[in-house]
């Protein structure tokens, strides 16, 4: 798009609806038929599948431990200060991991990193089902937190790879209500392991999963990454729809009037011509190269968030939600065990059903709702889209966070039923699921074609405050208290609805005048796909 075109339809702003009342498809699919756009929904379901069991095997390995606390202390005489730090490592891990690989990611593909990264935790995971040290127990969580530290990026990659915008906010919520599956789920099952097996096989099955999920990976799962296999000419033909067919190739005899660059597609000379279909092999090819220098991209990402306020704003929001669900695991594990609970670690596993369920229903309503909200306010708005739409759920969802949090730390204190307990772990549980949607989504939607550098910020900031709330956790707990800390923690999530509401007034405003940042930013990225 020209810059001056970015006076109406800044980064983010476009056409949703035309004036046929159809869905606009954005980004506009290629004629390739290996254009992830057009896959069929198998073969996506298939890739996004493989990519969302990756999220969930990877927050197993690095939420398990929580649930054998009371064993590493009685067998191994390792400290609630070390179970910290270990959680803490994972962090770092996560945080580091994350500038080197993503960029390698965009030069390399998709599929070479997952398959390391799926090595690096399968042989963490046999480490943990032998470790014996408090030094070996750290290290362990470092590893695996560089080891996972693609997931969180390579699944909303992933999305845009091979979905449209109005299908973001749902699919995102998929990717958020798996990493809580792995979080609150697998602790219900390794409760169980725990106290039927011993403690080690909890590991030795996650290795045992993360093996087979290895082996699927390598006969599965596909490069999504698109290099278009011939140049776009510049030829414009008729926008397309959700109801066409995404590998019909035909051109429209007559050309739209385009109201921004998303009303129009670009052709190929060649479009009259047979895309080759790729092979099985072609298809799990272990490098998908593009050309362009990397180097820019593994210190950018530390620039972006102070040029681009969307990045700083999901970086913050979607950090500070994922710390405070840290804290609230830590204290649970911590204080379930001793009097007046006294629970067993299967006991404590079941307990996190309450998260799990607000998650779950968060999943399945509200992230739908997102997009639906995204879609009639466009047409309430002449057909045009503006990411700030989303940012309505904000507002509720924090609210449901800071009253899960107080539920929790009120509770746990004072002695409360373990049920009343559960269920502010769901309400928690709703809000942060909510919250994390709408943050991801409204920086997918407003800066698509950086989303390599934007991503990697929002990644290693949200790792960097769990990081340093999962050390600083242990010290605020015996300074404070159990309900002084949650009552903060919810006083703080409250604060942060200005930051919607400032981008609400200001949004679009700060969209316009980054355009030119933006444009520059993403001709430096490996993304191949025409900026249309």
């Amino acid at each position: 798009m020209p810059i001056d075109d970015y006076t109406n339809f800044p980064p983010g702003t476009h056409m949703l609806e035309d004036h046929k009342k159809e869905i606009v498809l954005t980004p506009t699919p290629s004629d390739d038929p290996e254009d992830p756009l057009n896959w069929s929904t198998l073969r996506k379901a298939v890739n996004f599948g493989l990519t969302c069991s990756y999220v969930v095997l990877t927050f197993v390995l690095l939420d398990i431990g929580s649930i054998a606390y009371h064993y590493y202390e009685y067998f191994l005489h390792l400290t609630f200060k070390t179970f910290n730090q270990t959680g803490g490592a994972s962090y770092a891990g996560l945080a580091v991991g994350c500038l080197f690989f993503v960029p390698c990611v965009h030069k390399f593909g998709r599929r070479p990193l997952y398959l390391i990264s799926a090595l690096i935790q399968f042989a963490c995971a046999i480490w943990y089902a032998k470790f014996k040290t408090a030094g070996e127990m750290i290290t362990i969580g470092l590893l695996s937190g560089i080891g996972g530290s693609v997931s969180e990026a390579i699944v909303m990659i992933t999305v845009v790879d091979l979905f449209f915008v109005h299908q973001h906010a749902r699919m995102n919520g998929i990717f958020i209500f798996m990493q809580s599956l792995g979080t609150l789920g697998g602790p219900i099952a390794a409760g169980y392991i725990l106290v039927n097996m011993q403690w080690r096989w909890m590991w030795w099955i996650t290795a045992i999963i993360l093996g087979a999920n290895l082996l699927l990976v390598i006969f599965f799962f596909e490069e999504s990454k698109y290099v278009p296999r011939w140049k776009p000419a510049g030829k414009r033909i008729s926008k397309r729809r959700e109801h066409a067919e995404p590998n019909d190739s035909s051109s429209s005899e007559s050309e739209e009037k385009s109201s921004g660059s998303d009303e129009l597609l670009r052709s190929s000379n060649m479009e009259s011509q047979t895309y080759p279909r790729k092979s099985y092999l072609q298809r799990l090819a272990l490098v998908t190269k593009t050309d362009g220098p990397i180097l820019q991209n593994f210190y950018r990402p530390l620039i972006v968030p102070f040029k681009f306020p969307a990045v700083a704003f999901a970086a913050i929001q979607y950090g500070l939600i994922q710390a405070w669900f840290s804290a609230t695991v830590a204290a649970g594990s911590e204080f379930l065990i001793r009097p007046p609970y006294n629970f067993e670690a299967n006991e404590v596993g079941l307990y996190n059903i309450g998260g799990f369920v607000g998650t779950f229903i968060a999943t399945f309503t509200v992230t739908f709702m997102s997009d639906w909200l995204a879609v009639w306010q466009a047409r309430r708005n002449k057909g045009v889209f503006e990411p700030e739409m989303r940012l309505w759920l904000l507002f509720p969802a924090v609210l449901f966070t800071a009253i899960g949090s107080w539920v929790f730390g009120i509770g746990i204190s004072r002695g409360w039923h373990w049920a009343i307990l559960a269920v502010g772990n769901g309400i928690f549980g709703f809000g942060f699921m909510v919250t994390a949607d709408v943050a991801l989504t409204y920086l997918t939607d407003c800066y698509p074609l950086i989303l390599n550098d934007a991503l990697i910020s929002v990644v290693f900031i949200r790792n960097i405050l769990a990081m340093v709330i999962r050390f600083s956790i242990t010290s605020w707990l015996s300074g404070m208290g159990v309900q002084n800390t949650f009552i903060l923690i919810g006083a703080l999530s409250i604060g942060t609805m200005i930051m919607p509401a400032l981008l609400m007034v200001y949004g679009k405003r700060a969209r316009r005048h980054t355009a030119r940042k933006y444009m520059e930013y993403a001709s430096y990225q490996q993304a191949q796909r025409p900026a249309l």
